[in-house]
């Protein structure tokens, strides 16, 4: 089989985990919310999600890199079931408590599954892109991940689709027999040595990166911290409160929000086409950098008077668009910094520091708009973009 077909089959378990991943949020969202839950309980379903999400890419590069990345991908897939099940098996006659830990628990197996995935997919990409082939690699990365963001947003809306049609347990077991399928098909077609590399790294390299691999980690701590800080809590609440939008309305916003941005990512390549040398470090400073200012601009649009609701949703709007190419250039871009051996290690670090950025960012994200709405998250978000700018000066041009 050759490498494209074997791209296809990555991409196509990548893209079936995404859809249950996005539909599995809404699904828990909007149940619990149903069940009368509190805004603080709901958040906690969550908070093992966030947090083996930083555990997973800690550990599972070192992992990829030991068992070879089909056991990685294998192993993501197989948990997010077994997260689906135990999730569909949740007795409604429990205690609160008693739900609440169940569930946690099923959310911090499917973070864990979705980190081990998305390592494994990236990784193999890499393996599967020749090494001096950087403007295809850059291609081939947007494209994988826009789809994902795009699918993660048609994710939403099906979640919802299926809990008004079907229900929240048998909405559950047709997505995990669904997944369980692809599962199947994965295993018997994708071949048995791909990305099969087994280097025999020792635990303690999981730190011990080079400096651009540092440097692109903790730019992506930032960037990525930046965006939930306004995303997670400040704009759906915005929506709510300022703006008096329904909780349908809220999800489809931020749905279309997702699928625009991803749509967005995978176009990357073709904007930035430069036939003679692949982006790297300059690129990348240069579009944080506009990040920034775009987003003093919807800040600073909101503290001088202008009319709120269209501040924000066309502000956000062009915010997406250009932490899209910003998103694209970093995942791009820790690839092209690191080699065959040691792409699934580098990979798992870097989303490492994009979990943490993200668990960061939304705990800040509540503290700031508890403390000043909207516009304190907003300016919160404009400093770590400062901050992530700053260290992309560590980031070297590629040749």
């Amino acid at each position: 089989m050759n490498k494209l077909a074997n791209y296809a089959l990555v991409t196509l378990a990548y893209w079936g985990f995404t859809l249950t991943d996005g539909a599995l949020r809404m699904l828990v969202l909007l149940h619990f919310y149903q069940l009368g839950y509190n805004p603080f309980e709901i958040a906690l379903l969550f908070l093992l999600y966030e947090f083996f999400g930083v555990v997973t890419n800690l550990v599972g590069g070192w992992i990829g890199a030991r068992l070879g990345l089909r056991v990685t991908l294998f192993g993501g897939l197989t948990l997010q079931v077994l997260a689906l099940f135990m999730l569909a098996a949740l007795d409604p006659e429990w205690q609160p408590i008693m739900s609440i830990a169940w569930v946690m628990a099923s959310q911090g197996l499917s973070g864990i599954a979705k980190d081990l995935t998305k390592m494994s997919a990236k990784s193999a990409v890499r393996l599967l892109v020749p090494k001096e082939a950087n403007n295809a690699l850059f291609k081939w990365v947007a494209i994988l991940t826009g789809s994902k963001n795009t699918l993660k947003g048609v994710g939403f809306f099906l979640g919802g689709l299926l809990l008004a049609t079907v229900g929240f347990k048998v909405a559950l077991v047709s997505m995990a027999v669904t997944l369980t399928v692809l599962l199947i098909l994965i295993i018997l077609t994708l071949p048995a040595d791909m990305g099969d590399i087994r280097t025999r790294i020792k635990f303690r390299q999981i730190l011990s990166k080079s400096p651009e691999i540092n440097a692109l980690s903790a730019a992506r701590f930032f960037l990525f911290g930046a965006r939930d800080l306004w995303f997670v809590v400040g704009l759906p609440l915005f929506l709510a409160a300022s703006l008096g939008w329904g909780h349908v309305q809220v999800s489809s916003y931020m749905a279309l929000w997702v699928i625009a941005y991803g749509l967005v990512q995978a176009a990357v390549p073709a904007f930035l086409r430069n036939k003679a040398q692949a982006p790297g470090g300059p690129a990348a400073r240069r579009a944080v950098f506009v990040l920034g200012l775009v987003t003093l601009g919807i800040v600073l649009g909101l503290t001088a008077g202008l009319a709120p609701g269209l501040t924000v949703i066309i502000g956000l709007a062009v915010f997406g668009i250009v932490f899209a190419v910003n998103s694209a250039l970093h995942s791009y871009l820790i690839l092209a910094y690191s080699e065959d051996h040691d792409a699934a290690l580098n990979v798992g670090f870097y989303y490492m520091a994009n979990a943490g950025g993200r668990l960061v960012g939304t705990l800040c994200s509540g503290l700031a708009y508890q403390a000043g709405g909207l516009q304190a998250c907003l300016w919160a978000s404009a400093i770590f973009i400062a901050l992530a700018w700053l260290l992309s000066f560590r980031l070297p041009q590629m040749h």
